[in-house]
């Protein structure tokens, strides 16, 4: 009955420890700012 439940107990760790390591980080980096042709820089003088 020892051997049962420490497998149970391994397993359930385990599956556990797989589940956080699959979590995938999140891309925080603000995206690229839209460069700004030259007709249009012309037209609003920035």
């Amino acid at each position: 009955m020892k051997s049962a439940s420490r497998i149970v107990i391994l397993s359930l760790f385990a599956i556990g420890l797989a589940a956080c390591a699959t979590q995938a980080q999140q891309d925080l980096t603000p995206p690229a700012s839209k460069r700004l042709d030259a007709k249009t820089t012309l037209e609003t003088r920035r």
